[in-house]
C-alpha cells in the first residue's frame, strides 16, 4: 500500500507540473506533423493586432511629452497596417477556397529598414533627455508594450514553422515587423529604466 500511495502522489505531482507548463496565450503548442489551419491563425492574429492598436492609441493619450506620444501613435498606425495586411490575406484565402499558395507576397515594411524611424537604437538615441524623463512614470507601460510585440513575433514565428509556401513567407514577414517593434520598446524601456534607477530616492 505505501508503494501504491507513493505512485499516486508522484502522478498527482506530474499532472500539476503539466498544468503549470501550459503555453502562454498566443504561443502555439508544438504539434509537428499536424496540418495547420492558416485561416484560424490569421483570424486570431487579426484580433490580437486590433488589441495592440487600441493599447498604443490609449497610451499615446497618456504620455506627458509630445515626442513620446508620437512614438505610440506611430506604433498604432503600424498595427493598423498589420490589420490591413492580415485582412487582405484572409480575403485572398476566402477567394481561393483556403489554398495557401494564393496568398499575396508581403510588401516590405518601412519600420524595419536600416534608415527607418523604427530602427530601435537610432530612435532611442535621438530622444531628448527630457523625453526620457517624462516617460519614467510610464516605465511599466513600456514593459507591457515590449511584451506585446514579443508575443506577436513569437506567435507568427511558431505558426511559420508549420506553414509552407507563401503562407510561411507572410507569417515570417509579420514576425520580422514585430521583432522591429520589440527591439524599439526594449531599447526605450532599458534607457528609461536606467535613468529611473540612477535617480536619488524621492527624485
Amino acid at each position: 500500500m505505501p508503494e501504491l500511495q507513493s505512485q499516486v502522489h508522484l502522478r498527482r505531482r506530474h499532472v500539476l507540473h503539466t498544468r503549470l507548463r501550459r503555453p502562454r496565450v498566443g504561443q502555439a503548442r508544438s504539434t509537428r506533423g499536424c496540418p495547420m489551419n492558416v485561416r484560424h491563425i490569421l483570424t486570431y492574429a487579426l484580433q490580437r493586432e486590433r488589441e495592440g492598436k487600441r493599447f498604443f492609441e490609449e497610451n499615446a493619450g497618456r504620455m506627458a511629452h509630445a515626442a513620446a506620444a508620437s512614438i505610440f501613435r506611430q506604433l498604432a498606425e503600424e498595427e493598423q497596417r498589420h490589420v490591413d495586411y492580415i485582412q487582405a490575406l484572409l480575403r485572398r484565402l476566402a477567394a481561393s477556397d483556403g489554398v495557401d499558395d494564393a496568398l499575396p507576397a508581403p510588401d516590405p515594411e518601412p519600420d524595419v529598414g536600416p534608415d527607418s524611424l523604427f530602427t530601435a537604437r537610432a530612435v532611442v538615441e535621438h530622444l531628448d533627455q527630457s523625453v526620457i524623463e517624462s516617460m519614467i512614470p510610464d516605465v511599466a507601460v513600456l514593459r507591457t508594450a515590449y511584451l506585446i510585440e514579443r508575443d506577436f513575433a513569437e506567435l507568427y514565428e511558431t505558426a511559420a514553422e508549420r506553414a509552407e509556401g507563401q503562407a510561411k513567407d507572410a507569417l515570417l514577414a509579420l514576425a520580422r515587423w514585430e521583432r522591429g517593434h520589440e527591439r524599439l520598446f526594449q531599447e526605450l524601456h532599458d534607457r528609461v529604466f536606467d535613468m529611473y534607477a540612477g535617480m536619488p530616492w524621492g527624485g
